[in-house]
């Protein structure tokens, strides 16, 4: 029963971790992302920036995926991303002095009434969020007390079996610091949970069965183990987020590396601000006094994370430049060119591909990104059409043609895995605000695989006039570029809305270009008409001019729709 007093306690903390976590991105989520794209503009800013989202949300993967998303998509540089992810870890300390409160007294006797003040919160709607939140805090401290409680319990520092097995590593050695600093690293990386390896750690330290300095390297073993895992789900992502998962790596090792030259005098000296006393055994003083000192031990855990962080922080900002090049040497781009490196871009997912995606309103967050990805391409998409309709060459011809076809296939694909992405997270207990995006981005991938129908279509009746070795008239000509000039600015309209901020965004410009395309195909297939029956060019040429422009004004509607989705 005290195993799993211990496993059950344990999944309460990391599940009150995730839901308060969640609950906070739900409310803040949006805000956060705007305070990360604006206030990068330095390394500084950066850091800071970091520290608060991170704080905030009480995840530092939350802050990292966000980052890297925004590398991914121009609004980042690498450099700031390293400098976002440098106040993370800072930010991410704030879990540990939360997790110590929880060690230092019997917080358990407050859960209950956050209990019954949650529950009534959570079933009003307009309130539903702030009793998600207290649920999360409620059961994270009631895991927390649980915790200390079992340990309590299990007389931990009384258990000549756990002692006899710590005391048969010599705490001088530094072959021990490096046993238990991997101890944690694999611990971290088979929880996949670093706020649970530190609960772990403050029972063993506070109850006195572990010595502080084991503990402790324990504690920077959790820091890499949290690295090596988003590095292993960022295998699949781009090359960014590999960069950027990297670079987190490699800020937490090079800072383990020196504060393994400086172990001790530094833990000495956070140990002198807490007030714990390094050199008191349970021999040398009464049981009391020992247990009052090993108390401060959950503290001491704390203080040094934070410390041990700001210090190695304060040294690598100034060296960002430095790392970025270390990185990118480390994980270099394909070298590739041209229509090869494009049509390679466009085959894959850029932004939900990567399994560091955690959270539902982040996910969201990157659907959002996908979608606009998906405009863009449906645009190139277009070009390769207008393209198509000047290629003289037979065989250039047919290449593109044949590209246009894959961008179609691809158009199919990127609306049924948009579209199965959403709705896996649509199973998620989501804000209302992020139903309705939900539904917004569901309409838009089927809008934008219509504008992917709609170019296939234009490609296909181009293939016909070229096989039938047609060549349309100079006054077609001049109307065929008008027409295409107008969907083209509205292709780029609708992807400005659609990459924009929505309350900045309006459908004026778009609903002027639709109706001149309206008014454009009107006065064009009534020019068709006349031209036909003065004989001026065939009515198997005429056919295949007005089937052209009736697609390019099916492709206008589809892109009207798009922009509704977007902004209505």
């Amino acid at each position: 029963m005290v195993a799993f007093k211990l496993l059950g306690s344990l999944a309460l903390l990391i599940f009150g971790m995730k839901l308060m976590s969640e609950t906070l991105q739900k409310m803040a989520g949006p805000q956060l992302r705007h305070v990360l794209a604006r206030m990068t503009t330095n390394r500084f800013t950066g850091m800071l920036t970091g520290v608060l989202v991170t704080a905030t949300v009480q995840s530092s993967t939350a802050t990292t995926v966000m980052t890297v998303s925004f590398v991914n998509a121009g609004l980042l540089t690498l450099a700031q991303a390293i400098s976002v992810i440098m106040g993370a870890n800072i930010g991410t300390t704030l879990t540990a002095w939360i997790m110590s409160m929880g060690f230092s007294f019997n917080i358990t006797d407050f859960v209950w009434p956050a209990f019954i003040i949650a529950i009534l919160l959570i079933y009003r709607k307009s309130q539903r969020n702030i009793g998600d939140f207290l649920f999360g805090i409620a059961f994270m401290f009631l895991g927390l007390g649980t915790l200390r409680q079992t340990g309590m319990d299990m007389n931990l520092g009384e258990n000549e079996t756990l002692l006899n097995f710590f005391a048969s590593f010599d705490p001088q050695s530094f072959t021990t610091t490096l046993l238990f600093l991997l101890i944690g690293g694999v611990l971290t990386m088979c929880v996949q949970s670093s706020a649970a390896v530190m609960a772990i750690t403050m029972i063993l330290c506070s109850s006195g069965a572990l010595p502080i300095y084991q503990g402790i390297a324990l504690v920077m073993g959790e820091n890499i183990g949290t690295t090596v895992t988003s590095n292993l789900a960022a295998l699949t992502a781009s090359t960014q987020a590999r960069r950027a998962a990297f670079g987190h790596m490699f800020f937490n090792l090079f800072g383990v590396f020196w504060m393994l030259i400086v172990l001790r005098p530094f833990i000495n000296g956070v140990c002198g601000l807490v007030g714990y006393d390094t050199e008191m055994t349970k021999e040398t003083v009464d049981h009391a006094v020992f247990l009052a000192n090993a108390a401060k031990l959950s503290v001491v855990l704390a203080a040094f994370h934070t410390c041990f962080n700001i210090v190695n922080t304060s040294v690598l900002i100034w060296f960002i430049p430095q790392i970025e090049k270390i990185v990118c040497k480390v994980i270099k781009d394909k070298k590739k060119t041209g229509e090869e490196q494009e049509d390679e871009e466009v085959t894959r997912l850029r932004y939900i591909d990567s399994p560091l995606v955690r959270t539902p309103e982040l996910s969201v967050f990157q659907a959002q990104k996908e979608t606009a990805l998906f405009g863009t391409r449906m645009q190139r998409m277009f070009s390769m059409v207008r393209t198509l309709l000047e290629e003289k060459d037979d065989e250039a011809f047919t290449n593109t043609f044949e590209r246009i076809e894959k961008y179609e296939n691809i158009s199919d694909n990127m609306e049924l895995e948009i579209a199965k992405f959403l709705e896996k997270v649509s199973d998620a207990h989501l804000s209302d605000d992020t139903k309705e995006k939900i539904r917004q981005l569901l309409r838009s991938v089927s809008e934008l695989e219509s504008i992917g129908d709609a170019c296939y279509n234009l490609g296909r009746i181009l293939n016909r006039k070229h096989e039938g070795k047609m060549e349309f008239t100079e006054g077609q000509k001049t109307e065929i570029d008008k027409m295409l000039n107008l969907v083209d600015e509205a292709l780029t309209q609708m992807n400005e809305v659609v990459a924009g901020r929505r309350e900045e965004q309006s459908m004026d410009e778009s609903f002027r270009l639709e109706k001149e395309i309206n008014d454009l195909r009107t006065k064009i297939k009534a020019d068709n008409i006349h031209a036909v029956n003065e004989h001026e060019y065939d009515y198997s040429l005429g056919t295949l001019y007005t089937d052209l422009i009736s697609e390019c004004e099916k492709l206008g509607d589809y892109i009207i729709n798009v922009v509704e989705a977007r902004l209505k």
